[in-house]
């Protein structure tokens, strides 16, 4: 007879139970995704959103007090002297909107392309300062044209991720060195970047701007995605790779505020998805879409560094090995050693 555990195999949960555990897993994986996804979107409120408030010192800082008070906690306020300067803070992305006091009343100088949101939920706002009356409004930095309305730039930029994401899990699972990994995700940033910024630039025209500095934004999200992707699944495997998916994607998706704004989300998570791919990637792009660069360099570098750091976790980690290299079957159970 064969002695116990000598030659034995791992025995295995039952379909049912193991179709049981997915059931349960992907239940409990639902209940949290949906208030992550819901809550920052049902939640949408000015925190610390930085304004300006622009005119002669007495009248400005006056407004100014009057729009604390009317919102405690809801606006970062700046005074500045005049409509230029304001028209300045606004495109150098110092802030969203300016209320500008002046002899005929007040106007309200929007940047629509930093968040087309933020403009409306202002210009409501502003009529309700103003005792109900319109105020008017003066576009300093608008959308594109055939973007009115800023869903087009929302809309892209979801595919950039999930693509981005898909070619680090491809990347770590086809190529078996290193320094294939490497070159794949080197070459696949740089044609993504290339590629994406001309179909949304010059096919779909949701986006303007110097279309290679939108290319080098979109490059260097794409690098941050796939790298950060395919460095945890060369240091973790596929447990790895669920870990990208959860945190870059999933929670950096719904904490991104390319929608909106990270200003109107619950703190601190607008400030968090700031912090992580798709808020960082987002706002970067805007920022060369529409503004020259400016404000996003912050973003660049974020991004950069999760690149990095993903090409170092590729350049160190495990190169996967086929079951044909070890001499084990696919499928097959190892043997369990005799402890005796």
């Amino acid at each position: 007879m064969a002695q116990p555990g000598v030659g034995t195999t791992r025995r295995r949960p039952s379909p049912a139970a193991l179709a049981l555990v997915i059931a349960v897993g992907v239940v409990a994986l639902q209940a949290l995704l949906v208030p992550l996804f819901s809550a920052p979107a049902a939640h949408l409120e000015p925190r610390d959103l930085p304004v300006v408030v622009a005119g002669p010192a007495p009248a400005a800082q006056g407004f100014a007090g009057q729009l604390e008070a009317a919102r405690p906690g809801a606006f970062e306020v700046t005074t500045l002297a005049d409509a230029a300067a304001a028209d300045e803070a606004l495109r150098d992305r110092d802030a969203y909107a300016a209320f500008v006091v002046g002899p005929d009343g007040l106007t309200l100088h929007t940047a629509p392309a930093a968040s087309p949101t933020v403009a409306t939920l202002l210009t409501q706002a502003s009529a309700q300062l103003n005792g109900g009356q319109p105020v008017r409004t003066v576009e300093v930095v608008p959308l594109d044209p055939d973007d009115a309305r800023g869903t087009g730039f929302a809309s892209g930029f979801l595919p950039l991720a999930i693509t981005s994401l898909l070619a680090g899990a491809a990347i770590y699972l086809t190529a078996r060195g290193r320094r294939p990994r490497l070159a794949g995700l080197l070459g696949f940033a740089a044609l993504a970047g290339l590629t994406a910024a001309a179909v949304l630039q010059f096919w779909l025209g949701v986006i303007p701007g110097t279309y290679l500095l939108n290319a080098a934004a979109i490059g260097l999200f794409t690098l941050a995605v796939a790298s950060s992707v395919a460095g945890l699944g060369a240091v973790l495997g596929e447990r790895g790779l669920a870990l990208g998916v959860l945190v870059v994607f999933l929670v950096g998706n719904a904490l991104s505020g390319i929608a909106a704004a990270p200003e109107l989300l619950p703190q601190p998570w607008g400030e968090v998805g700031q912090w992580l791919p798709v808020g960082a990637g987002g706002t970067l792009l805007r920022s060369t879409a529409y503004f020259d660069g400016a404000g996003g360099w912050q973003a660049a570098w974020i991004l950069a560094g999760y690149g990095i750091v993903g090409l170092v976790l590729v350049a160190l980690g495990r190169s996967r090995v086929s079951p044909a290299a070890t001499g084990t079957p696919a499928g097959t159970a190892e043997p369990i050693p005799s402890t005796v």
